[in-house]
């Protein structure tokens, strides 16, 4: 069996949070494209329905929407008896779902802080718990979650130190939870993204008039495309990375070299 064959995922049960829209839309496409069922798990759930719709279009591979607050203990343990009775398994979770916030911190407010950390880090940390619980008993599985290159340097112009700190968060609790079940056939990495030209980013007053210093400070000149996230998360998700746990994977055009 050749490589390409071996990264397949055909058989596979994926769920991806915050899948409607931008990297998790991306990520979810490439999943299914793999040959995996894929849990399109979202606040917004007539997102979501269309976001699967679109993806089972182009791939005639099975996918779900459900939806989801993950910040809620009870609505993420529902989310995966659901994945469980639709889909029957729990092979990959693509923990992804996050928000931010450009603010000083002399004008963070304790209630803003703690909803940046009570979705990024808390909600990150419920899914992945929640979907180990259940690979731990298959013996077998792949967690990945969605950090941030804001986790490794200081973002400017934009002041964001509740997101920062967020994410750096996610990188330490996932590999906490790699070496915990190293030997148990669990898996746990992580992706840190550069600025991606997601939708919501080209579409926000706040963060459209600073792309341009952005790709000025960038070595590559340019922001990354969801889409070149897919192959480091259909790798992450297969059996080719039977090796691989407590990583972090920085995807950012060489951002943060300097």
């Amino acid at each position: 069996m050749g490589i390409l064959e071996k990264m397949r995922l055909d058989g596979k049960v994926a769920f991806v949070t915050g899948g409607a829209r931008g990297i998790g839309k991306s990520i979810a496409t490439a999943l299914s494209e793999a040959g995996a069922q894929v849990a399109i798990v979202d606040l917004d759930l007539d997102e979501a329905q269309r976001t699967c719709a679109e993806i089972s279009s182009a791939t005639s591979n099975r996918l779900i929407a459900i939806r989801t607050d993950i910040t809620s203990p009870q609505q993420v343990n529902e989310m995966i008896d659901q994945i469980l009775s639709e889909l029957g398994r729990l092979d990959i979770a693509f923990c992804n779902a996050g928000i931010s916030n450009e603010v000083a911190v002399e004008d963070d407010t304790y209630d803003d802080w703690k909803k940046i950390i009570e979705v990024n880090l808390n909600g990150t940390f419920l899914t992945a718990q929640a979907a180990g619980r259940v690979m731990l008993k298959q013996g077998k599985g792949s967690i990945i979650c969605t950090a941030s290159m804001s986790a490794h340097i200081v973002n400017v112009p934009q002041r964001e130190a509740s997101y920062a700190a967020s994410k750096a968060g996610v990188i330490q609790m996932c590999k906490a939870m790699a070496v915990e079940w190293a030997t148990r056939n669990v898996r746990v990495n992580t992706i840190s993204p550069g600025y991606m030209a997601t939708e919501m980013t080209l579409n926000s007053p706040a963060l459209v008039p600073l792309i341009d210093q952005w790709n000025e400070l960038s070595p590559i000149k340019r922001m990354g495309n969801p889409e070149e996230l897919q192959s480091i998360a259909v790798y992450l998700a297969g059996d080719t990375s039977s090796f691989t746990t407590g990583s972090d994977f920085i995807v950012d055009g060489a951002y943060t070299c300097f």
